[in-house]
């Protein structure tokens, strides 16, 4: 699979004979999805700042050992544990991929198959390969944008400002993150894990309001479109 249009229509024509799909459905299943992933970042990072204050009130006197080790199962154990990352998470990107396999597909018959820079198996493709999923997977979306917007000189903007803020997140804040709350030795070390945890529930808060609202407007615009029969 390369950056070539392999796999996918290679005019208009061919592009239309396919059967547009509904995008309804995944976009309301990336929207309830991707929002309870955002709800559970948010409550880790509450969990986190607890347990900054219950080991600051431990070492001035005011709370128990016992204190200070609840708030640290509640932090990474019940609301950080892998499983519900996996289960949560994982949904949530399976969502993403079906829904905007859908659009392009779509979008392909909007805008034809020249529109996009990338052949069709980049969708699901763009998201694994390593290096490549740091700019693949915006060149996917934006394309998908440009192809389904009434307004074909529509800019991405809104998509470049989703993808640099998720990039940020977890190519710049997320491991360091990762690096610090592996090996708590003093308190400054757990409120740097706090902040830390903050700032990336701040980032991947944006980036996800603002990928439901591109998935909102493309579902929009494809939807308003009523190109054939949807299947």
């Amino acid at each position: 699979m390369d950056g070539s249009q392999q796999g996918v229509p290679t005019n208009a024509s061919q592009a239309s004979a396919e059967r547009p799909r509904v995008v309804t459905g995944a976009a309301t299943a990336v929207t309830v999805l991707v929002s309870l992933e955002l709800v559970r970042e948010v409550l880790v990072t509450v969990a986190n700042w607890r347990l900054y204050f219950r080991l600051h009130d431990y070492l001035a006197g005011k709370a128990t050992a016992e204190d200070v080790l609840a708030a640290d199962s509640d932090a990474l154990a019940k609301l950080g544990s892998l499983w519900v990352l996996v289960l949560v998470g994982g949904a949530a990107g399976i969502a993403v991929v079906v829904w905007l396999w859908r659009a392009r597909i779509n979008s392909e018959r909007m805008g034809g198959a020249a529109a996009h820079r990338r052949a069709r198996g980049w969708v699901a493709g763009c998201w694994m390969a390593p290096v490549a999923n740091l700019w693949i997977p915006y060149q996917v979306v934006s394309d998908v944008w440009r192809a389904s917007a009434p307004r074909r000189s529509v800019p991405a903007t809104l998509v470049s400002a989703w993808w640099a803020l998720f990039v940020v997140a977890n190519v710049v804040i997320k491991p360091i993150q990762w690096r610090v709350s592996q090996n708590f030795d003093s308190e400054h070390q757990v409120l740097t894990n706090a902040n830390l945890s903050t700032l990336l529930t701040a980032l991947y808060v944006a980036a996800g309001l603002l990928l439901l609202l591109i998935v909102r407007r493309v579902t929009t615009w494809q939807t308003s479109e009523h190109v054939g029969n949807a299947v």
